[in-house]
């Protein structure tokens, strides 16, 4: 096997084949453990398994190599809380990781978020899914 210079070495040849294959408009989904990835890459995106890696390494590793794209509101998105989460003053204290990470990326929009059903409905037309956890 070649290990080609500058390349995270946790991005497998899966993943950087579909980075390589995205284009204008192209977005990939980086999903934790308990996101139904299999069931929604059935009939549309493309399912890359990341198990054992978390969402902020793999953004850090990723963002390394993929160019944000500077024409949308926002380049990233997560899915919003639930309201009974929101209600209940559930912290998600990982966005901040990746708020950060997306601005030493050169990002200076925000973080979009994205309702429950509609990021799935978003995921369902993404180019890839990237199973973490």
């Amino acid at each position: 096997m070649v290990v080609l210079k500058g390349v995270p070495a946790l991005l497998s040849p899966e993943l950087l084949y579909a980075l390589a294959r995205m284009g204008h408009g192209d977005e990939i989904v980086l999903a934790d453990a308990n996101f139904p990835t299999s069931s929604l890459c059935q009939c549309g995106p493309t399912e890359i398994r990341a198990d054992g890696l978390g969402i902020p390494q793999l953004l850090e590793a990723v963002l390394k190599l993929l160019p944000l794209d500077t024409y949308v509101e926002s380049p990233a998105a997560v899915m919003e809380l639930v309201p009974n989460d929101q209600a209940r003053g559930l912290q998600t204290p990982v966005w901040r990781r990746y708020e950060y990470l997306l601005h030493e990326a050169g990002c200076t929009k925000s973080l979009e978020k994205v309702e429950r059903f509609a990021f799935y409905e978003r995921a369902r037309k993404a180019f890839a899914v990237v199973a973490t956890g």
